[in-house]
């Protein structure tokens, strides 16, 4: 079997861990919808789908069609990063829950996590993301769809954090304070995908007070849209 044809298993299996992941995040996305969260950043979320879209086919095109001859070291060396990669993603996905999704859910009201890799990293899948887009293609040496993914990437996540950023500040401020460090509940928070999204978010629908959960959702709706 030829190295090209491995190399497109490969990307059949990442290809299929995503759709896995949009099923998940439609799921998770309509349970926080359902307990008040409020979407923002409609409008890049189909420009990060076609950017991944694009990234896969694009790797295998480039595979395909230029056939450059794998090196061992940097394969195993890619293969490494692409499966510690993977072990990061979904240690994000765990310390979510359900408050995991690929886009931008944010629930006022309700703190972030600051648990699992989002005790050291604000946004610990767009690193995962970032190293997969360099190790995927340099699998199979495939230079060119590395760099101009990581370019466009690079792009693309100056708008998504900063739209990210604003809907978690207008939600911070929605957030009572916790009347001691020791009473402090750690729920909701960044949620990333491999697309990768961080929002706030709820772990239980006893964690908010009716009638604070009502008025902070009416304003941080009000808030991102000015």
């Amino acid at each position: 079997m030829s190295s090209e044809v491995l190399f497109t298993l490969l990307v059949v299996l990442v290809g299929l861990q995503r759709l896995a992941e949009v099923v998940l995040s439609q799921r998770n996305t309509a349970w926080l919808l359902a307990r008040g969260g409020v979407e923002t950043g409609q409008r890049h979320y189909p420009a990060m789908v076609a950017l991944h879209t694009a990234f896969l086919v694009g790797v295998l095109v480039e595979v395909w069609v230029r056939r450059p001859d794998p090196l061992a070291a940097l394969t195993v060396a890619a293969l490494v990063a692409l499966v510690v990669g993977q072990v990061v993603r979904w240690w994000c996905v765990a310390a979510l829950g359900r408050r995991w999704v690929t886009r931008v859910v944010v629930l006022p009201g309700v703190p972030r996590v600051r648990s699992g890799p989002y005790r050291w990293l604000a946004h610990p899948n767009y690193a995962v993301v970032v190293l997969e887009g360099l190790a995927l293609p340099l699998v199979h040496s495939a230079w060119w769809t590395a760099l101009l993914f990581t370019l466009a990437n690079a792009v693309f996540l100056t708008v998504r954090i900063g739209a990210e950023s604003r809907a978690l500040a207008v939600a911070d401020r929605a957030s009572p304070a916790p009347a001691s460090s020791a009473d402090a509940v750690e729920s909701g928070g960044t949620v990333e995908s491999g697309g990768t999204v961080e929002s706030a978010a709820i772990v239980g629908e006893s964690a908010v007070i009716t009638g604070l959960h009502s008025r902070g959702r009416r304003n941080c709706a009000e808030e991102v849209a000015r």
